[in-house]
Order: structure tokens, then C-alpha cells, then sequence
């Protein structure tokens, strides 16, 4: 039973659902919006919102922690663009909208976008 395991493992190693995470927060980072399914969504938003926290301080160790996380493109924009927009916001910086089900497989898709 999988009492008190609150993430999604998505029917993948730890590695590969650590590589998928990465990816999909990198593509936000750069484009702003990404559809996906749903249950990727609500993943990465708690992941994607703890990175532009950090990147709120805006010390060094921040800037290293957020390359080892996403890569340096990712930090860069997080340092330089996303996170001074949200200084006086104290969270929620993701919104999850939902979109009609894919026509293939049925999946619940959604649109995340920065705020």
C-alpha cells in the first residue's frame, strides 16, 4: 500500500523521473508555458516553485543549487528575468489549467504558465 507517498512515479525509475522533471522545468523556464498531462503538471509545479524561491534571494549558493537542478540556462533565466518579478509574491507562482482530454490515449492533459 502506498500510505503517506505523496509524488507521482509515473512508471519510471528514479533517474529517468528525475531527467523528466528537469526537463519539463527547463522547457517552462525558457518558453514561459508548456502543455502536458495533468499529473505531470501538479508534479512540477511544487518542483518549478521551490527553484523561483530560490532564485529569489539571489546569493551565490542559490545560483549553484539552481544549476545542479535544471542547468545553467534554466538558472540564468530563473536569476535574471522570472524570479525579480515575483519579489513581493510570496508563493504561487504556477497556474495549472486544465484542458479537454487527449484524443489518442484519453490522458487529462493540462497548460502550466508562470503567473
Amino acid at each position: 500500500m502506498r500510505h503517506s507517498k505523496a509524488k507521482r512515479k509515473f512508471g519510471r525509475e528514479m533517474n529517468v523521473r528525475n531527467a523528466l522533471m528537469k526537463s519539463l522545468a527547463l522547457s517552462l523556464v525558457l518558453k514561459g508555458k508548456i502543455r502536458t498531462t495533468e499529473a505531470k503538471a501538479k508534479e512540477l509545479r511544487p518542483f518549478v516553485e521551490k527553484m523561483v524561491t530560490i532564485g529569489k534571494d539571489g546569493n551565490i549558493s542559490g545560483r549553484r543549487n539552481l544549476v545542479s537542478r535544471i542547468g545553467v540556462p534554466g538558472a540564468e533565466k530563473i536569476m535574471k528575468d522570472i524570479a525579480p518579478k515575483y519579489l513581493k509574491r510570496a508563493g504561487g507562482f504556477t497556474r495549472i489549467t486544465k484542458l479537454p482530454a487527449r484524443l489518442s490515449d484519453g490522458a487529462l492533459m493540462a497548460v502550466v504558465e508562470f503567473v
